[in-house]
């Protein structure tokens, strides 16, 4: 990037981010997700350090936070409670340990103490999101605590942080072997003593919300008819800013310590924490030592592939340099010291730009607008993609060509954008419109009457007969192995596939001329279409790609109906009464079954062998009947179709959204935005094994 744009990109981001923080720390508001922050603040610290004469004083990356909030009484920090630099790679921590040790070797003479730049061990942390804290002790007893605030003062919130029940009230007083056992000398002892009668002693941590209790809570509000808690971190700083402590209990939050902002002589990090659980204070017990960085880095992958069982919201691990002795040498600079980082786990959101909108035409000749996006990394890929779904959902986001935005990926989820950022808009930005030609054929666009999206009118469109043809041999549907979409775009070039119906009619002979097939290729692919031509009623009609039946809503006709004779006959009224079906939903197939050359495919398919089991769902335990569930993340034991299936026998329904209506979210790992808005809702979420437990 040119330097006059450069400039105007840092001036507009650091406008954005100081108005996202200023909402995040002062107002407890999260306008957006930790993620994006992170993102738009790392392009920001990426400019800078490409140009560097931009940076002023008043970057958010020269500074910790906001202001404190104006109800409580300020109180200054007896030492800054400063703020971390991030990483997001192993590159990043492999560069981060290379500067230090270019920073320890860089006395002329070699400082002793420093010479060879060893850095030795590593302490890991899991990285807690909450509301860091101050709390001060006076001979042994809790005098004062105070919340983070801008970095140098924060807010006096003593009587609410007496609520939390992880926070000694009175120092405990350790036994001298207790101290000797984790490396303490006579001299730190004996200062730590002196202390503890007549001195004063600073814990620094983070008072957190668990997850289960932010559960709890959202239900029991939800049964009162009251205001839903947003997220578990505004929840632990909302309540500590609460001016009632009796409204502060009933939160009941947790507080884990971290550091100790006072000088004991001590040699290692690692023995702060053992010293304040000594002391009484609450530590995470999965905090760990780490010989190199090679350990620190697994302990970070590790925990990324684990953070489910966390039970608190977790997004990285904190990596510090063990050795307290080379703190002083390393330093601080800006906003954060040089021997601690903040290793983030790979973020389920990013910021990007909007390079440039496409439009795909899907297997019904539904024309979806796809946004190609500068290539950002997101949830551990590098993703240039994210769907727009349709131009009902452009206008809602106010999105243009050239746009900022917030792109989501949770797990396997395709990537979307959830959010504008109109704040960095340069003036020339460009409107989205939908094609007045199809991208495809050059036939016709027309918007569908009743609906928000456009069509292409031609129906002999190739786009759409691929996609048709493709969707039918699909996994989900027929499952017809070795039948891809490149295989299926060679037997239409060749004329050898039409419709569905002519898969069945294939021979070697016909495939043997084909590129990338020989006899036995040829002679799979014919047995892998013979072998799919019984199939069961609900995935023979997902499989015909009917408009608006998918999996769910076929499995819904099956179980009502029982045969396709009885769907086709079945009235417009009759269908629109079945379960989650609504009225776009039943007229669509109901118009399908009533279409004569759709009726015409269905007996060439009879005529090639293909046929339809029509088996009736019959519950023989039905213990789940009248319960709905909603699964969301991967599961271990069980695929998510046999999880599906069991629900089915037990009587259960499946839905593919959480609703007031859901009576169970079984969450498995790398949970997403499912899981979000049942906690929202207050929906009784349960895990893997709650759910095998409900089986059995």
């Amino acid at each position: 990037m040119e330097k006059p744009p450069a400039k105007k990109r840092i001036e507009k981001l650091k406008q954005e981010i100081e108005k996202y923080r200023h909402a995040y720390h002062v107002l407890d508001k999260s306008l957006i997700s930790d993620a994006a922050l992170d993102s738009l603040k790392n392009e920001l610290q990426e400019l800078e350090t490409a140009y560097p004469e931009f940076i002023t004083p008043d970057s958010p990356t020269q500074r910790v936070a906001g202001k404190p909030l104006d109800q409580f009484k300020k109180v200054r920090h007896s030492l800054p409670m400063i703020s971390l630099f991030d990483a997001f790679s192993p590159e990043d921590m492999t560069d981060w340990e290379k500067r230090m040790k270019r920073i320890l070797t860089s006395d002329n003479p070699p400082n002793p103490l420093y010479q060879g730049g060893a850095i030795g061990g590593y302490y890991a942390e899991l990285k807690m999101d909450g509301l860091a804290v101050a709390l001060v002790y006076e001979k042994g007893r809790f005098v004062l605590g105070a919340t983070r605030g801008d970095g140098q003062t924060g807010e006096e919130v003593t009587q609410n942080l007496k609520t939390i029940e992880a926070i000694p009230l009175v120092l405990r007083r350790p036994e001298e072997r207790e101290l000797l056992k984790i490396g303490l000398t006579k001299e730190s002892i004996k200062k730590l003593y002196q202390i503890l009668e007549n001195g004063r002693f600073e814990a620094r941590g983070e008072a957190i919300m668990t997850n289960q209790v932010f559960s709890d809570l959202n239900a029991r509000y939800k049964k009162q008819g009251l205001p839903l808690l947003a997220n578990p971190r505004n929840a632990a700083a909302g309540s500590i800013r609460q001016l009632d402590s009796k409204l502060m209990a009933e939160r009941r939050l947790d507080c884990h310590i971290y550091s100790l902002a006072i000088d004991l002589g001590l040699e290692y990090h690692e023995q702060e924490h053992k010293v304040a659980r000594l002391l009484g204070f609450k530590v995470l017990k999965e905090n760990k030592y780490c010989r190199n960085l090679a350990e620190a880095i697994k302990y970070h992958d590790d925990w990324e592939k684990n953070r489910d069982q966390v039970p608190f919201d977790c997004d990285g691990v904190v990596i510090v340099v063990n050795n307290l002795n080379l703190w002083e040498k390393l330093g601080v600079v800006g906003k954060g010291p040089r021997y601690i980082m903040a290793y983030k786990f790979a973020a389920e959101q990013a910021t990007t730009k909007v390079e440039e909108v496409i439009w795909q035409v899907g297997r019904t000749g539904v024309l979806t607008p796809t946004a190609v996006l500068t290539p950002v990394r997101i949830y551990g890929v590098t993703v240039s993609r994210a769907t727009l779904h349709n131009l009902d959902e452009i206008k809602r986001l106010n999105l243009k060509i050239g746009d900022t935005v917030i792109i989501e990926r949770a797990g396997d989820v395709i990537p979307k954008v959830i959010k504008v950022l109109p704040g960095l808009r340069t003036g020339r930005e460009l409107e989205i419109k939908v094609p007045l030609r199809c991208p495809m054929c050059e036939g016709g666009v027309e918007k569908v009457k009743g609906e928000v999206a456009y069509r292409c009118v031609n129906k002999n469109c190739y786009a759409v007969n691929l996609r048709r043809l493709a969707h039918w041999a699909s996994k989900n549907a027929m499952d017809i192995e070795g039948l891809g979409p490149k295989i299926i775009e060679q037997l239409i070039k060749q004329g050898l596939v039409k419709d569905i119906s002519d898969f069945y009619k294939l021979t070697v002979g016909d495939l043997m001329p084909l590129e990338r097939f020989a006899d036995k290729s040829a002679e799979n692919l014919v047995a892998a279409m013979a072998a799919k031509r019984d199939v069961d009623l609900a995935r023979f009609i997902y499989s015909l790609g009917i408009r608006h039946v998918g999996e769910e809503s076929a499995i819904a006709l099956t179980k009502h109906f029982g045969s396709l004779e009885k769907i086709i006959n079945a009235s417009l009224a009759e269908i629109n009464s079945l379960y989650d079906f609504g009225e776009i939903m039943a007229k669509s197939a109901y118009e399908w079954f009533h279409d004569k050359k759709n009726l015409e495919l269905l007996e060439r398919l009879t005529a090639a062998g293909v046929r339809v089991k029509n088996l009736k769902f019959e519950s023989v335990n039905a213990k789940l009947a009248g319960k709905t569930f909603v699964l969301t993340g991967g599961l271990e034991k069980l695929t998510r179709d046999e999880a599906k299936a069991k629900i089915r026998e037990l009587g259960g329904e499946i839905s593919s959204s959480v609703s007031q209506n859901t009576d169970y979210v079984i969450a498995g790992s790398d949970a997403g935005s499912k899981l979000e808005k049942a906690n929202k809702l207050g929906v009784k979420v349960i895990n893997e094994e709650e759910f095998m437990k409900m089986l059995s």
